[in-house]
């Protein structure tokens, strides 16, 4: 199916600060490099970059009860942080107003934040384009970079502990679908 980037892009500039869009556009543009590497559909990974944080800087209820309406397994954990709300929040989004029906797609947007155990191709390669986009500059960025145009599951390995170790250091809990990502990476690398 095609997607009428220029409609998405129309409403991130309605939605979206100027930071926030920026981001999405560079996340949008490192998926599809990403994609091209991996050997995934270029149109979904450059859309759900695009898309991923739609919901971002939403009111936190508004945020919630979308995330609740999306009815994609918000987690008890979850629901404890409100910035990973628009994560869910902007899949029921894109399926509700985008009108995106693509579960691939709709699946990496709700997963783009904390992973899962299952993650697609599709999944992985827009959680590590939002690692990695072009303006991040968080120590090692430019490892990430290179390791995520050089070997996915590593990439991934890192990616995971990257967030599970910025999570602990915040004293927040831990998604279970974050630790089942960790532990499908871990015994991929072993």
């Amino acid at each position: 199916m095609r997607y009428d980037t220029d409609d998405i892009i129309n409403t991130l500039k309605i939605r979206l600060s100027r930071k926030r869009y920026t981001h999405s556009l560079n996340v949008a543009l490192a998926a599809r490099e990403l994609s091209e590497i991996y050997g995934c559909d270029n149109e979904k990974a450059y859309v759900a970059g695009l898309v991923h944080d739609i919901c971002k800087e939403a009111p936190v209820n508004e945020q919630l009860e979308m995330a609740r309406a999306a009815d994609m397994g918000l987690s008890a954990e979850e629901e404890l942080v409100p910035a990973l709300y628009h994560a869910p929040a902007g899949a029921y989004y894109a399926k509700a107003v985008l009108n995106i029906n693509d579960e691939d797609i709709l699946n990496a947007i709700r997963f783009h934040t904390i992973g899962r155990g299952d993650m697609s191709l599709l999944e992985e390669t827009l959680y590590l384009a939002d690692l990695i986009s072009a303006e991040r500059d968080y120590k090692d960025v430019d490892v990430m970079r290179k390791l995520a145009r050089e070997d996915k599951d590593k990439a991934m390995l890192e990616a995971v502990r990257f967030q599970i170790g910025d999570v602990l250091a915040k004293g927040s809990v831990i998604p279970v679908y974050s630790v089942q990502a960790y532990n499908r990476y871990i015994k991929n690398g072993k």
